[in-house]
């Protein structure tokens, strides 16, 4: 089978696993979450198995897992109608299916020069982003103790932020600096996630400002690692993050 035929086959596979929760007793539908979290990993093993190595490259698989639980997070929290879970299968399969065509030439990039690369870093980029803002909101929407929420969103963003800076050296080993960026970012959002949890505010402005702050971490780190950190590239940022975090200060309902 042909490596676009895997694309298309998993994208329908996993679109009509979505389809097929909704038909499972509530208390199944976790495990069935987690399930299909493997059973993305596989699928993705199976349709880029030729270009993944025992390296650095297995990375390609940690985006498409946690969207796939990251979607399935937020499944929960859509009203159990054909009008708004429908549209959300649909653009999760065509997300699926970016992230193969993505992740693919993640695998070949290890390997060799590809023109397509900096449009896939583009699109990783993004869905990167649409994946901890539905981690983000499942994790705020549950209400627990800070000691619980903070650890929580730092563990979950690690290998996200790991792969996001991975794809800019792509190579078949990674370095310290890596590490060490991906861990700070990591560290920085779960305190962030320590300080909204004694801020007012909704479950979806925090997921939100969350993002943009993961948004900030993840545009720098990676104008670092390309060796373009400018003073304007830092005040873009900064400018972003700033007006946000104003948005949130004027949404939060403040007293009673």
């Amino acid at each position: 089978m042909s490596k676009r035929k895997r694309f298309v086959f998993t994208s329908l596979a996993l679109s009509l696993g979505f389809v097929g929760i909704q038909f499972l007793p509530d208390q199944f539908r976790m495990l069935a979450i987690a399930g299909l979290g493997l059973l993305t990993l596989f699928l993705f093993s199976w349709s880029l198995f030729e270009g993944l190595g025992k390296d650095m490259t297995l990375l390609s698989l940690v985006l498409p897992t946690l969207y796939t639980i990251g979607v399935g997070l937020f499944w929960f929290l859509l009203p159990a109608t054909i009008f708004t879970r429908l549209p959300v299968v649909i653009l999760y399969g065509l997300g699926i299916y970016a992230l193969c065509l993505t992740s693919n030439i993640y695998t070949v990039a290890a390997i060799r020069t590809i023109a397509l690369l900096r449009a896939a870093k583009g699109v990783g980029f993004v869905i990167t982003l649409v994946t901890l803002f539905l981690i983000f909101d499942a994790i705020l929407s549950l209400r627990i103790p800070v000691w619980f929420t903070a650890p929580a969103v730092a563990v979950i963003s690690l290998p996200l932020f790991l792969q996001g800076f991975w794809v800019v050296p792509l190579e078949k080993t990674i370095s310290k600096e890596v590490y060490l960026i991906s861990l700070a970012s990591s560290l920085i959002v779960g305190e962030i996630a320590a300080l909204l949890y004694f801020w007012p505010v909704t479950v979806v402005v925090g997921s939100l400002f969350l993002t943009v702050s993961a948004y900030m971490l993840l545009g720098l780190g990676q104008a670092k690692l390309e060796s373009r950190l400018f003073s304007l590239t830092i005040r873009e940022y900064l400018v972003v993050g700033i007006l946000v975090f104003l948005g949130m200060f004027l949404a939060t309902r403040w007293g009673g």
